[in-house]
């Protein structure tokens, strides 16, 4: 039987097309919000014309922080394995707030982790407070919500109270600063970071520990991923699929390291990694640093050619309120924290920093909107 995918536009969707998905009745794909440009780049990813893989039940595109996104192939068992695995770290089922975009893994699987305990997610309304959207959840149950750093920041900020109505804020999506942790976890928030992607139905590694049924190994080529929560796949793909998916383990490509516990660390990208003057630089790190300079609010760090060094680490730099952060204050700054090659050799102030559909900063869209040469 040749099976169709349904697209369904994130503002469209609803709790009948994610049920159906998941009880493997009718394939889905959500279509991101967005420009004419994002919604067709999605929908070319998505080949919605084609037949469907066998398998498949949903079908998610990938960020696409590093070039075109791809279209994700997932079993409903995946993605039920997932929720039942979260759940089971979490303390048990409970109520979950969505204050993700749909189109996104993350956002997604909140909505599946909701329908799955029998209790539709309550989302959080374009322009309402976190506060307000907490109150409209139903009393008695534990509580959930998934987070990237930016939108746990700036929750921190003006409604701290909120976010500690919840049992669990799982953050990913994005390299979270340790001083971003720090001061969530001693205001009282109970804050998990999760690693995970589109190809792993979403987070499987909670606070650098691996869910139930779930491997992790570090080798040459970065870390790697195995378990019920693996995508079959990329759509219309074969060769990509065989390059990252292999006897049972998906290929991530970020760099990372396992520590005697057994505990994960990630390090980044290896595509995203600037190697300077022969050392390798991580521009998560580089990013963590400077959000701690009191001049900075929000920092992308990239590299760019350099005639001399190999490449140049870069910042693109967005200045807290009344503050002019220079060159000459970030380059120590950083230098004390993670030694003089990753200090940035040249800096751009920029009034936000761009995002993707999922949420993560578009490094690709920063890199190419700064001019070459410092400020």
């Amino acid at each position: 039987m040749v099976r169709q995918l349904t697209l369904v536009a994130a503002a469209d969707l609803s709790d009948d097309d994610v049920r159906a998905a998941l009880d493997g009745v009718r394939p889905l794909a959500v279509l991101p919000d967005g420009p004419p440009a994002v919604v067709d780049a999605a929908r070319d990813a998505l080949r919605p014309d084609e037949p469907l893989e066998p398998g498949a039940d949903l079908v998610v595109v990938t960020s696409g922080s590093t070039g075109g996104g791809r279209g994700v192939l997932l079993p409903a068992g995946a993605v039920r394995a997932s929720a039942a695995a979260a759940h089971a770290r979490l303390g048990g089922p409970g109520s979950w707030l969505l204050a993700l975009p749909v189109s996104a893994i993350a956002g997604l699987q909140v909505l599946c982790r909701a329908l799955l305990t029998g209790r539709p997610a309550v989302r959080l309304g374009a322009g309402e407070t976190l506060t307000d959207a907490v109150a409209r959840m139903p009393a008695g149950t534990r509580r959930y919500t998934s987070m990237v750093p930016t939108q746990l920041r700036r929750a921190l900020e003006t409604e701290p109270g909120a976010l500690r109505a919840f049992d669990a804020v799982l953050v990913g999506g994005a390299a979270t600063d340790p001083a971003l942790l720090d001061r969530a976890r001693a205001d009282g928030v109970a804050v998990v970071t999760t690693y995970g992607m589109t190809e792993t139905a979403g987070g499987c590694v909670y606070d650098g520990a691996p869910l139930d049924g779930v491997g992790v190994r570090v080798t040459e080529g970065g870390i790697e991923l195995s378990g019920p929560t693996l995508a079959l796949g990329y759509r219309g793909d074969p060769r990509a699929t065989a390059a990252a998916f292999t006897g049972g383990w998906f290929r991530t490509r970020d760099a990372g390291a396992l520590g005697a516990d057994g505990r994960l660390t990630v390090h980044g990208r290896l595509d995203d990694v600037v190697v300077t003057g022969g050392v390798n630089v991580a521009p998560a790190a580089v990013e963590a640093a400077l959000r701690e300079h009191p001049a900075v609010a929000d920092a992308v760090v990239f590299g760019r050619p350099d005639p001399e060094w190999g490449q140049r680490v870069v910042a693109a730099v967005v200045p807290a309120p009344g503050a002019e952060p220079a060159l000459p204050d970030l380059r120590p700054w950083v230098a004390e924290r993670l030694g003089p090659p990753a200090a940035p050799r040249e800096l751009h102030l920029v009034a936000g920093v761009p995002l993707l559909h999922t949420g993560k900063p578009d490094r690709r869209a920063v890199a190419a909107s700064t001019p070459q040469g410092a400020l």
